[in-house]
C-alpha cells in the first residue's frame, strides 16, 4: 500500500517553552487555521483540545504532551505540544527524543526564563533543529528585539529573524515579511484567517532592509556556492535564502525566528510556513544507528525492515495499555507480528490509529517517519524498541532524570490495597520519573516523582481515574550519600563449623568520584586470588549496599569501587558468601571514608514588584539559600538563586502571601550538594529512629 504523504512533506515537531509562555494556545491556532478544528479552544476557557485531562482544564497548565497531526501547505505536521512545568520535564524529555525539530516559544515579556533554558538544554542533547516564536508580542512590556539578544547571550542560540513586529504591546497589529518585504496583517473578524498584504509602514522600511539584508548574508553563509553568487550579485533569490536558511537549521547553525500573539490570532501562519520551509523531514534526518552496533543501521524508507522506538505509554480504560512510537523504518500494519527487543518479547498489532490529542483515527498501515500509537504489546515500556521480528536491531533508548521527592502513601480503606497497587503501578508505567517502593520494614509505600505538583496530579488521577482514595504522608527530599576520602580495607565473610561452610574474602578501595559521574567498579585481582566466577558476586555485593547507604539507608552515589585483592576456599566458597563479604567490606569502609548525606540543590528564580525585592531575597536566604543575581524584565524584579529543595515545600504560598498574590516562581533541577552538618546528623538519627539504616 503506498504512502498517503511522501516522506519529504513530513514534519514531526514539538512545541516547548517555559510554563505559561503560550504553548497550548499556540498549538490551538495551528489546530484552527490548518482545519484540524473549527472552533478556536481556550486554556483560560478549560476547552483546549491538547489539555484533554481534567487537571490541565483545571489548573490552565499542561502536563501531559499531547501529540495531533494536521496538514498544511500540502505536508504533514505531526505536533505534539509539551509541558512548561518542571515537575512534568519527563514529557518533553520523550518527546524531543523522536521528534525531528522543535518550535521553541519565549514570552515576549519574560523572555528567555528558567524552563525555557532547561527545554533548550534537552533539545539540544538530542540535538534537534529549532524554530524560534516571540510570543504574547500584545502584551505591555513586549520587547521583540530583547528577547533575540536574550536568546543569543544565555542560550548561545543564533537567532535568525524572519519578520519584523510591527508595534509592540496594544500597539501591536502585525508583522513585517521579510522574505517578501510585505506587511501582514491578520484580520480580526476572520479569527486572523485572512491575511492583508501592504506595503511598509514608512517608519519600518529602513529597519526592515537592514533586517533583510541580514537574513540574507545568515543564508549565504550556510552554503559555499550561495556565499559566491552573494557575493558577485550582492542579491539572492526567495528560493535561495529559502535554501540557505534550511540547511543552516537543519545543521543547527542558525534558528528562523517570528513573533506574534497566538491569543489575538496573530502571527502563527508565518510560523506555520517556516515549519515547512526550514524545519526537517524524516529524510533529512537520515539513517538511524543501533545503540549496540554502530554499524547496523536503518534508513528512513518504507521497504526497509520495521524500526520504531516506544516513547509514551497511556492506559486507557476501554483498550488497555496504548504504546505511542515513533517509526523509523519500514512499515507495520494491524494484524503483524513485532518484536520488542529491549524485553525480548513478541506482540501482535490488535489496533494502530494517529492520535488527535484524546481522539483516535485509525489505520490499517503505518509508515517510516510517522508518529503514531498501537495496542497490543502489553509488556512494553518508554524507550523500547520494537521491530520486525527476523530484522532486530536496538535503537538509543530514552534516559530520564531520577525522582527528587518522595511522599508515603496509602488507601483510605484497607479494602482498596490490591486496587491501589494496581493504580500506582499503571502509572508507573505511563511515567518514567514517578517511582513505586515498598519499604518492607516501616511496611510503607513509597511514591516518588519530580515536585510536589507531580505528586499532587498523581494523587489526583488515583482518586479520579482508578477510585482509589489515598492518604499521603509528608514530603520528603530524595538524599543520596556519598564519600569525601579514599580508603581501602578488607572483610572476611566465614562461618565455617559443621557442614558446608560459608567463605568469601575480599579487599576493596572505594573512592570519590566527580558529581554525577555514578558508580564504576574495577577488577584489579590477579593470579586468581579471587576466581573469576565470582567478580560479578563482589560487584553484586557493592551494589546491594548501596542500593541503602550506611549513613541515613539513601542511594549511594559517585563512589569508585576497586576490588584489587582477597581469597577464597576451594570448597566453602560460593557465590553467596563474596556477595555478603563485599556487602559488608563496603558498609564498613564507607563509614570509614569521611561520608556525606548530599540533597538536590534547585535554580529558583522569584518574579516580584520592586516594593517586594526585599522580602523575596530574604526568603530565599532563610531557607539556606544564596542569591545569585538580580535582574528587570518587564516591570518586575527577578530574584536568582540556589536552595535546597527540602526548603522549598509550601514556597508557592509563601511567596503568593509576602507579595499580596503578585509575586511568582520557578524551579528546576541544578545538582545535588552536601548537607551542613548538624542538618545531616538530624536526618541521619531520625533515618534511624525509623527503622530505615540497615
Amino acid at each position: 500500500m503506498s504512502r498517503p504523504i511522501p516522506l519529504d512533506k513530513i514534519r514531526n515537531i514539538g512545541i516547548m517553552a517555559h510554563i505559561d509562555a503560550g504553548k497550548t494556545t499556540c498549538s490551538e491556532r495551528i489546530l484552527f487555521y490548518s482545519g484540524k478544528s473549527y472552533k478556536i479552544g481556550e486554556v483560560h476557557e478549560g476547552a483546549a483540545t491538547m489539555d484533554y485531562m481534567a487537571q490541565e482544564q483545571e489548573r490552565g497548565i499542561t502536563i501531559t504532551s499531547a501529540a495531533t497531526a494536521v496538514s498544511w501547505n500540502d505536508h504533514q505536521i505531526s505536533l505534539i505540544d509539551t509541558p512548561g512545568h518542571v515537575d512534568f520535564t519527563a514529557e518533553v524529555e520523550r518527546s524531543l527524543r523522536v521528534l525531528d525539530g522543535a518550535v521553541a516559544l519565549f514570552c515576549a515579556v519574560g523572555g528567555v526564563q528558567p524552563q525555557s533554558e532547561q527545554v533548550w538544554r534537552q533539545s539540544e542533547k538530542y540535538e534537534v533543529p529549532k524554530i524560534c516564536m516571540i510570543n504574547k508580542m500584545d502584551r505591555i512590556g513586549a520587547d521583540f528585539f530583547a528577547v533575540i539578544d536574550e536568546i543569543r547571550q544565555q542560550l548561545e542560540g543564533n537567532p535568525v529573524p524572519m519578520v519584523c513586529p510591527i508595534g509592540a504591546g496594544e500597539s501591536f497589529r502585525g508583522v513585517v515579511d521579510l522574505l517578501s518585504m510585505k506587511a501582514l496583517t491578520f484580520d480580526e473578524a476572520s479569527s486572523g484567517v485572512k491575511i492583508v498584504e501592504s506595503a511598509i509602514p514608512t517608519e519600518l522600511a529602513e529597519k526592515c532592509e537592514q533586517m533583510r539584508s541580514e537574513m540574507v548574508e545568515k543564508a549565504a553563509e550556510q552554503d559555499e556556492a550561495l556565499m559566491e553568487k552573494y557575493f558577485e550579485n550582492g542579491e539572492l533569490t526567495i528560493a535561495e535564502i529559502k535554501q540557505g536558511l534550511r540547511k543552516g537549521t537543519i545543521a543547527r547553525a542558525i534558528m528562523p525566528t517570528y513573533c506574534g500573539t497566538a491569543f489575538k490570532n496573530k502571527g502563527i501562519q508565518p510560523l506555520l510556513n517556516g515549519v515547512i520551509d526550514y524545519m526537517p523531514s524524516p529524510l533529512d534526518v537520515g539513517i538511524v544507528h543501533s545503540s549496540d552496533n554502530p554499524e547496523l543501521i536503518r534508513e528512513p524508507k518504507d521497504d526497509a525492515p520495521f524500526s520504531a522506538l516506544a516513547f509514551k505509554i497511556l492506559n486507557d480504560k476501554h483498550m488497555g495499555k496504548i504504546v505511542f512510537i515513533r517509526i523509523y523504518s519500514g512499515t507495520v500494519k494491524v494484524g503483524e507480528t513485532v518484536l520488542n527487543n529491549t524485553m525480548e518479547e513478541k506482540g501482535r498489532i490488535g489496533r494502530l490509529f494517529r492520535m488527535h490529542a484524546n481522539h483516535q483515527e485509525a489505520l490499517e498501515i503505518a509508515h517510516a517517519g510517522d508518529i503514531v500509537a498501537v495496542v497490543g504489546i502489553p509488556k512494553t515500556r518508554t524507550g523500547d524498541t520494537l521491530c520486525c521480528v527476523d530484522n532486530p536491531i536496538i535503537l538509543e533508548t530514552i534516559e530520564f532524570p531520577a525522582p527528587v521527592i518522595s511522599i508515603s502513601i496509602s488507601p483510605a480503606s484497607r479494602n482498596d490495597n490490591e486496587k491501589l497497587g494496581n493504580a500506582l503501578h499503571a502509572l508507573a508505567q505511563e511515567d518514567p520519573t514517578f517511582t513505586v517502593n515498598y519499604d518492607a520494614e516501616t511496611s510503607e509505600t513509597i511514591i516518588s516523582g519530580m515536585g510536589e505538583l507531580h505528586l499532587e496530579i498523581i494523587v489526583d488521577r488515583l482518586k479520579r481515574e482508578f477510585g482509589v482514595a489515598a492518604q499521603v504522608g509528608r514530603p520528603e527530599v530524595a538524599y543520596r550519600e556519598t564519600i569525601r576520602h579514599s580508603i581501602e580495607g578488607d572483610y572476611k565473610h566465614a562461618k565455617q563449623s559443621g557442614g558446608r561452610g560459608q567463605f568469601g574474602h575480599v579487599h576493596l578501595r572505594l573512592e570519590p568520584q566527580d558529581p554525577g559521574r555514578g558508580f564504576s567498579f574495577i577488577n584489579e585481582i590477579k593470579g586468581g586470588v579471587i576466581p573469576a566466577e565470582y567478580i560479578p558476586a563482589v560487584e553484586k555485593g557493592v551494589i546491594k549496599a548501596m542500593e541503602h547507604g550506611p549513613c541515613g539507608g539513601y542511594p549511594v552515589v559517585d563512589v569508585k569501587v576497586t576490588v584489587f585483592d582477597g581469597s577464597f576456599h576451594e570448597v566453602d566458597s560460593s557465590e553467596f558468601a563474596f556477595i555478603e563479604a563485599a556487602r559488608q567490606c563496603f558498609k564498613k569502609l564507607f563509614l570509614q571514608a569521611n561520608p556525606q548525606i548530599l540533597e538536590p540543590v534547585m535554580a529558583v528564580e522569584v518574579s516580584v514588584p520592586e516594593d517586594y525585592m526585599g522580602a523575596a531575597t530574604g526568603s530565599i536566604c532563610q531557607r539556606r539559600g544564596r542569591i545569585e543575581g538580580m535582574d528587570d524584565k518587564g516591570g518586575v524584579k527577578l530574584v536568582h538563586g540556589y536552595v535546597p529543595l527540602g526548603e522549598m515545600f509550601g514556597y508557592s504560598n509563601s511567596i503568593r502571601t509576602m507579595t499580596q498574590g503578585r509575586g511568582t516562581f520557578s524551579m528546576v533541577f541544578e545538582h545535588y550538594e552536601g548537607v551542613p552538618y548538624e542538618l545531616a546528623e538530624n536526618i541521619i538519627a531520625k533515618r534511624k529512629a525509623e527503622g530505615k539504616v540497615r
